[in-house]
């Protein structure tokens, strides 16, 4: 949510207006063409006038991005880290449902004031949800009851599943009358959608 816009991209002598969505480790085109640029193949990354210019083994790519190109280029050169995104700060309260891998767990507990598996504990900033099927989706609900003031719920789904999508993910969250406010990577193989209870129902 935000890192997608409509924009024209040159690629030697190809132009096209399409779609550009900056992803964690990738940034992706599509319109006339579409054009796939994974970090770790860029030679050097640069914004010049409002234009966004990748140097790749492939040549140069530009995308004319305007003010937004600045900001792209410094999320390219100096990414966050996975607890920045997710916003996991120093103490929080944590409970964690489903299977997550291990390097999560090491990324979480040194920061973590607390972490509960399978229960919403009292006073809980962040609930996390691993959810690799619509199955995985069932423990919204019990969730959403025991959220209370500004905790949020970052559901974690694969990427590119047929079997769970993001609106799949997008239509669990909302049907308990949650509001989905974010979209991160949260891995290669998964993205996180965060949700809250609206302001007027806290």
């Amino acid at each position: 949510m935000g890192n997608e816009v409509k924009c024209t991209v040159r690629v030697g002598k190809d132009v096209s207006e399409g779609t550009v969505l900056l992803e964690t480790s990738e940034i992706l085109f599509r319109g006339g063409f579409r054009l796939k640029i994974p970090f770790a193949s860029i030679k050097s990354v640069k914004a010049v006038d409002g234009e966004l210019r990748f140097e790749t083994a492939d040549g140069l790519a530009v995308f004319e991005l305007g003010p937004r190109a600045e900001k792209w280029c410094e999320k390219i050169l100096h990414p966050k880290s996975r607890i920045e995104k997710i916003g996991v700060k120093p103490g929080a309260k944590i409970s964690v449902f489903g299977n997550f891998a291990a390097d999560f767990f090491e990324e979480v507990k040194p920061l973590a004031g607390s972490l509960t598996r399978d229960k919403v504990r009292a006073e809980c900033d962040l609930v996390f949800l691993a959810a690799d099927s619509l199955k995985g989706l069932s423990s919204v609900a019990k969730i959403r009851k025991s959220m209370k003031g500004a905790t949020g719920l970052w559901i974690v789904y694969p990427k590119g599943q047929e079997s769970i999508t993001e609106n799949d993910v997008i239509a669990a969250g909302r049907k308990t009358g949650l509001k989905d406010v974010k979209v991160v990577g949260f891995s290669r193989t998964h993205t996180a959608l965060k949700f809250v209870v609206p302001l007027d129902r806290r």
